[in-house]
């Protein structure tokens, strides 16, 4: 019997600092994540950011969780329970971090029978530090308790017209009545080097700005290409103007150069050039989360007025929408009836 495993980044059990420090350990010592040598990552997360770091995002954590728990389970959950309504096969839910583990979402499955699961990152576009690690996590689970079932893994589908069509559609809607100026496509960032890490030519990732254009093979693992088709395709469906709306990168971490320009840097920069109205969407999340309910929506807005910005506009992710939610209903339903999936 098929089944399928929606697989989301993860949050600690709570805003604890207990609880964060325990996930931020887990998390920051992936080697998909810092990948440096496994010596010189326990330095720098055990010996350095566990003992400084905790405190802080726990207090960020506690700002905008809810009382039913962190958003992005919650929110998770919703969307898990929607989809499972919209099909005749089972749903499950896992995070790559904390304590919802993927070996747990296919022990769920597998109690009800399942041998063949539609592994589903929920991340539209390939990253080592997203979708990487949960393929490779699930892989070793799979070997080591549960190798008699068969997993299939649905790719990158940032590209997907469905998807496109389903986001640009939120966003539309999203930025109705509202007034702004300038719309700020802001992404997960990743180190530099993750990126030429993908990349399967060896030689097409310069990340110069040329490179994401020119057709490669390099891009079916290219996040930053990824996050700029998105981009492109999303404001050209909107019909954009040239100069209304712009890509950047959020989240960095360590004094290695990270995916620019910098989302921080550019409020400030729009700020201080004088724009008042601006939009913010983070189409790297499909759940709104940490980064995108505190870092974008409360210490964007910050920057933005501190620079002398009035309106600052953060768009939900596409969360538990139906529109979303019919879309991955769809992808499940070729999955149980055909061989692969193809989105």
């Amino acid at each position: 019997m098929k089944g399928v495993l929606l697989v989301n980044l993860g949050s600690p059990d709570s805003y604890d600092p207990k609880d964060v420090k325990k996930y931020l350990g887990e998390f920051l010592m992936d080697e998909r994540v810092i990948d440096v040598p496994l010596w010189a990552r326990t330095i720098l997360v055990k010996g350095i950011i566990l003992n400084t770091r905790p405190k802080a995002s726990a207090a960020a954590y506690k700002k905008i969780w809810w009382s039913e728990g962190s958003p992005l389970i919650v929110i998770s959950e919703r969307l898990k329970n929607k989809v499972q309504k919209s099909v005749d096969v089972p749903v499950a839910l896992a995070m790559r971090y904390g304590s919802m583990t993927i070996k747990k979402g296919l022990q769920e499955l597998v109690d009800k029978g399942v041998d063949e699961v539609l592994l589903f990152p929920l991340y539209p576009q390939f990253a080592m530090a997203t979708t990487e690690t949960i393929l490779v996590l699930a892989e070793e689970v799979r070997n080591e308790y549960f190798p008699n079932i068969k997993i299939e893994s649905v790719p990158a589908f940032y590209n997907n017209p469905d998807y496109i069509n389903v986001l640009s559609n939120t966003i539309r809607q999203s930025l109705h009545g509202e007034n702004y100026e300038h719309v700020l496509f802001s992404y997960h960032g990743v180190p530099e080097r993750h990126i030429r890490k993908s990349d399967v030519t060896k030689s097409h990732c310069k990340i110069d700005g040329s490179c994401c254009m020119t057709p490669s093979k390099a891009h079916e693992f290219c996040y930053r290409h990824q996050c700029y088709e998105v981009t492109r395709l999303v404001s050209e469906k909107l019909n954009m103007k040239a100069g209304t709306f712009s890509t950047s990168f959020q989240s960095r971490l360590g004094f290695d150069p990270w995916l620019q320009p910098y989302t921080d840097r550019t409020i400030e920069r729009l700020g201080k050039e004088g724009l008042k109205n601006m939009a913010i969407v983070t189409p790297a999340f499909v759940s709104d989360c940490l980064e995108t309910l505190e870092e974008i929506a409360m210490e964007g807005q910050e920057i933005f007025h501190e620079m002398g910005g009035e309106n600052f506009i953060t768009l939900p992710c596409l969360n538990d929408n139906d529109h979303w939610v019919a879309l991955i209903s769809k992808w499940i339903k070729e999955f149980v009836n055909i061989e692969s999936l193809t989105v």
